[in-house]
């Protein structure tokens, strides 16, 4: 299948239109037509090359809403019209037992990721979704809830399920006290799904004004992490923080805010962080965690939640032909809260 994407040709390029073609549908494929994806940071340092593993030409891309366009014969869930969905992955050695258990994300051969990773069967770079079609085993493949609106869908496939999974990990509920530090793209996800499962949340931040729009998303309060005294004042308040910065930090000034067996999770940052003191750990018996994404179960869980409490990630649609723009606001914070390409702006080779 020819298709037409936006590419990065090196760490230094710029996203530029780039034909290519998709692979002949093996027999649990599904072939798609991507109506939106979604806009990651990740999306970011992946074609700088931020962590190493990066190759090029590289297609991003993997917040991935469409629509089925063909199926193989043996596919049994989905047929040509239905809404779908792909988020971060699009196979797993499926056998290992994080795969049996659900946990495609754990696979211990490692996940196929939806871009910048390398096909199972061909060995063939895998391109994301800033690209107009995309096939897909149908394991990996997402149903939509109908009422959502499409539109808005694409980011819960990452920033969504990236905050959904350690709280449903470490069983948020009614009477759950979860801080959320940062109210970007992932916080304010983290927000409204926490929110959502019943816990009092907190947004931890620096900015006093981020207090209107974090109401808004349904906290409760705003911590203001340079205001010492507030801090001090709410030690040992959290079961459970999500820390959603994407840059190195220092975790010292949270840590002393989880109570005894509180857990600080890492969903943002990837790499070295400032080195913690150990003394809150000991002390207080308190924990530091990284989580990535969920499985696929976990991440129909998601949507199917959403669906039924109508839970959406506040977008801003863009053409494919403002994505460096959108990439350097990004860089900026300038956006509330993710950027999503309506691919119908994305002309096809004929």
């Amino acid at each position: 299948m020819k298709t037409r994407g936006y590419a990065v040709q090196s760490p230094k390029s710029r996203l530029a239109p780039y034909d290519f073609d998709r692979r002949e549908l093996r027999f649990n494929d599904v072939a798609i037509e991507i109506l939106y994806c979604g806009v990651c940071h990740s999306d970011l340092h992946q074609a700088r090359n931020d962590w190493g593993w990066s190759n090029y030409p590289l297609v991003p891309g993997h917040e991935i809403v469409g629509r089925v366009i063909d199926v193989a014969p043996q596919v049994k869930h989905y047929k040509v019209g239905d809404h779908v969905a792909v988020g971060c992955m699009v196979d797993s050695c499926m056998v290992c037992d994080q795969c049996r258990k659900g946990l495609e994300q754990l696979c211990r051969e490692g996940n196929t990721q939806t871009y910048c990773g390398f096909d199972r069967i061909t060995n063939e770079p895998t391109k994301g979704g800033y690209s107009k079609h995309i096939v897909v085993r149908e394991d990996f493949v997402l149903r939509v809830p109908d009422g959502l609106a499409l539109s808005r869908v694409a980011p819960l496939l990452c920033a969504g399920i990236t905050t959904y999974s350690p709280l449903r990990t470490w069983n948020i509920g009614p009477g759950s006290r979860v801080g959320v530090i940062g109210l970007g793209g992932l916080g304010h996800m983290a927000v409204k799904l926490a929110s959502a499962l019943g816990a009092s949340v907190t947004v931890v931040s620096r900015t006093p004004e981020k207090a209107v729009d974090a109401k808004e998303l349904g906290a409760d309060a705003l911590l203001l992490s340079t205001d010492s005294a507030a801090m001090e004042k709410a030690a040992s308040g959290f079961d459970l923080i999500i820390d959603t910065i994407p840059v190195r930090h220092d975790l010292n000034p949270y840590l002393p805010l989880l109570d005894v067996d509180g857990t600080i999770v890492l969903v943002g940052q990837v790499g070295p962080l400032a080195e913690p003191t150990t003394v809150p750990l000991i002390v207080g018996r308190r924990r530091i965690a990284g989580s990535p994404i969920g499985g696929i179960p976990e991440t129909q869980e998601l949507l199917d939640f959403c669906g039924r409490k109508n839970i959406l990630p506040d977008c801003e649609m863009i053409r494919m032909d403002q994505i460096n723009e959108a990439w350097e606001r990004m860089e900026r914070a300038d956006v509330r809260y993710r950027f999503v390409i309506d691919m119908a702006s994305l002309e096809v080779p004929a």
